[in-house]
């Protein structure tokens, strides 16, 4: 491709090579489910000049996301790379600005009106979407955590099932998860009902018995009498925002969340603890479960997924596990 003067060839090259990769790989695929993927993790500075952004595949949308505004000429090259190497199964591209006020979506080849109920693809499982949202409905850079409570909740089907907990639901992702895995109930606790809207839908969209599905639109910080009388628990997930204004602060309600989990849980239940913090070590959290709930036991930090790339894995997403 032509590239701006204002650009070397190796500088472009870096963001072009793994997205052309990626897309000459996705013909040969012809008409199997295309999963959901990160094809591009600029924002872990791996990719000198690109920390700007990163790119994800939803089919049929290739997302392209603006963290930092670049210099012009480097978004167009971006999007024209981007354009260049589409194939036929993904005919929508849309790039979000979250440096911009209001993070908007601008469609660069065909539009939402036109577009289809989007969904995320993981194996047989399907998540709905909205890119009328800041975050559109799933995170890719979870899986780790999505596997390790596929794990837990399949051994533990063996001898009767396992009841989850999923606190800071959204979506209801990890609900999805263990339901599929076998789980006998899952309790989904966010303080958004819209959130958990969509997450009755996703159930519905993989087709599961949502009578084992329960959620509870609530502050969980003012409702821990409620959620503890609906365990005890064999897993439970930890996921909150790490700012929300109004709602969670990590640096002071993380800890008011942990020192409930020892309660919360049956004998040798497992908490996974998340932060999505660059500014917060995995130190800053093993030091709250040391002060806050030393009952539990570190078990390991789950590693990151390989999509997404960081040249400091202490920026990177925080997944550790705990047993009672």
């Amino acid at each position: 491709m032509t590239h701006n003067n204002a650009m070397t060839t190796g500088d472009l090259a870096l963001f072009e090579a793994p997205c052309r990769r990626y897309f000459e790989r996705l013909k040969a695929l012809s008409n199997k489910p295309i999963n959901s993927q990160r094809i591009f993790h600029g924002r872990g500075q791996c990719f000198t000049g690109w920390g700007w952004c990163t790119v994800d595949v939803f089919a049929p949308v290739v997302l392209l996301t603006v963290f930092a505004s670049p210099p012009p000429e480097q978004l167009a090259a971006a999007v024209a790379c981007i354009k260049q190497y589409l194939p036929q199964a993904l005919p929508f591209f849309v790039v979000q600005r979250r440096d911009i006020n209001g993070a908007p979506y601008f469609w660069e080849q065909g539009n939402s009106e036109d577009l289809p109920q989007v969904i995320a693809q993981r194996g047989n499982q399907q998540y709905r979407l909205d890119f009328n949202q800041q975050n559109c409905g799933y995170f890719l850079d979870m899986e780790p955590g999505r596997i390790w409570l596929e794990e837990v909740v399949a051994a533990k089907a063996k001898t009767g099932g396992a009841k989850v907990l999923n606190l800071f639901a959204y979506t209801c992702a990890f609900s999805v998860v263990a339901i599929d895995a076998g789980a006998s109930d899952v309790v989904n606790v966010d303080l958004s009902r819209r959130s958990l809207t969509v997450g009755r839908e996703n159930h519905r969209l993989n087709n599961h018995d949502t009578q084992k599905v329960k959620f509870l639109g609530v502050d969980i910080l003012k409702s821990w009498g409620k959620i503890k009388k609906m365990g005890p628990y064999d897993a439970v997930i930890v996921d909150p925002p790490s700012f929300q204004k109004g709602s969670f602060v990590a640096t002071k309600d993380y800890q008011k969340v942990v020192r409930r989990l020892p309660e919360l849980l049956n004998p040798g239940g497992q908490v996974l603890a998340c932060l999505n913090a660059p500014e917060f070590s995995s130190g800053y959290l093993k030091d709250l479960f040391a002060e806050q709930a030393p009952a539990l036991t570190f078990i390991e930090r789950l590693e990151p997924s390989a999509d997404f790339p960081d040249v400091d894995i202490e920026q990177q997403l925080k997944l550790l596990i705990y047993r009672a």
